[in-house]
C-alpha cells in the first residue's frame, strides 16, 4: 500500500490549493491524493446502515401557533424550526468544511449532544434540534481519530507519516467554521479531498467534533446528497450550562523590568 512521501504532506497540499491552484493539480497533488484513495480504500472506509439516526442542530426557533379548540389565538409559543430549514437550501447553500457554496452538504452528527455543542450556542439560546434517518446504506470514510503520531526529538518518524497525515486532515475538518469573518480559501483543502471522495463514489466522510468532550463520545458525518437521509421529528432545546476545561500547551515566557534608557 502507498504511503505518503512526509509527516506534512497534508500541510504542503492545503497550502498550495490556497495560496497557488484551487482547481488544478500538479504530479504530486494527485500522488497525494492517489495515496489517500488508496489507503481510505483498505482502512477508512466504512458504511452507514439504511435507516440509522443522526442529529442536526439549527440556531433558532419559530414561533408555533396557539389554539383554543379550532381558534387560533396567537403566535407566542417557541418552536423548532419548520422542516424546511433543517436542510441546507439548495440554491442558497453556504460554504463549508465539505462543501463550496452554492452546493450543499448535509452535516450531522452520530450523537444528539455533538450537534447541539457544534452550533456553539450561548447561554440561555434556544436551538432546533432534528432527528434524521439514511434512506440508503451509505459508504463514507471515516477521518475521525484520535490518534496523535509519536516524535522522537521533536520530530515525526517515518513510519509515523500516515497517521500524522491522517490526524492532520481530520484537525483541518474539525476546524470550527464561522461564515463571518473567515476566508474561504481557508476550507478549500478540505472541499477539495471532499469532492474528491465524492467524485469516486463515496456517499460522505465522518470526522470528530471541535467540541467533543471526552465523557461524550461522537462525531460528525458529512453526506454530500441532502436527501440520503429524512428528518422525522424536530424539538426544541435551550442552552442551560456551558462548560470550559482548558489546559496548557505551550511554554509560558516572563517579562522582565524595562531598563531605563542612558
Amino acid at each position: 500500500m502507498a504511503t505518503f512521501k512526509s509527516a506534512h504532506a497534508y500541510r504542503v497540499f492545503a497550502q498550495k490549493v490556497k495560496a497557488t491552484n484551487r482547481h488544478i493539480r500538479d504530479s504530486d497533488d494527485l500522488e497525494f491524493l492517489a495515496t489517500l484513495l488508496e489507503q481510505a480504500e483498505h482502512n477508512r472506509k466504512t458504511s452507514i446502515p439504511e435507516g440509522t439516526i443522526l442529529w442536526r442542530a439549527q440556531l433558532g426557533f419559530a414561533w408555533d401557533p396557539i389554539w383554543d379548540g379550532e381558534k387560533y389565538l396567537d403566535d407566542h409559543v417557541e418552536g423548532p424550526l419548520p422542516t424546511e430549514r433543517m436542510k441546507p437550501l439548495r440554491d442558497r447553500a453556504r460554504e463549508g468544511r465539505a462543501n463550496p457554496q452554492g452546493i450543499p452538504c448535509l452535516y450531522l452528527s452520530t450523537r444528539k449532544e455533538t450537534a447541539l455543542t457544534e452550533v456553539r450556542p450561548w447561554l440561555r439560546s434556544l436551538i432546533s434540534i432534528g432527528q434524521f434517518k439514511t434512506v440508503r446504506e451509505l459508504t463514507i470514510v471515516d477521518f475521525s481519530t484520535d490518534e496523535r503520531p509519536r516524535r522522537r526529538n521533536w520530530v515525526v518518524p517515518p513510519e509515523e507519516w500516515d497517521k500524522a497525515v491522517w490526524y492532520a486532515i481530520d484537525q483541518a475538518f474539525r476546524e470550527p467554521f464561522t461564515p463571518e469573518g473567515d476566508f474561504p480559501s481557508d476550507y478549500a483543502p478540505t472541499q477539495v479531498i471532499a469532492e474528491f471522495f465524492k467524485a469516486h463514489g463515496f456517499g460522505g466522510i465522518a470526522y470528530q467534533s471541535a467540541f467533543q468532550s471526552k465523557s461524550r463520545e461522537g462525531h460528525n458525518v458529512a453526506l454530500f446528497d441532502p436527501d440520503a437521509a429524512e428528518l422525522i421529528n424536530c424539538g426544541l432545546e435551550e442552552a442551560e450550562e456551558i462548560n470550559f476545561t482548558f489546559g496548557q500547551a505551550g511554554n509560558t515566557y516572563f517579562v522582565g523590568p524595562k531598563k531605563n534608557a542612558p
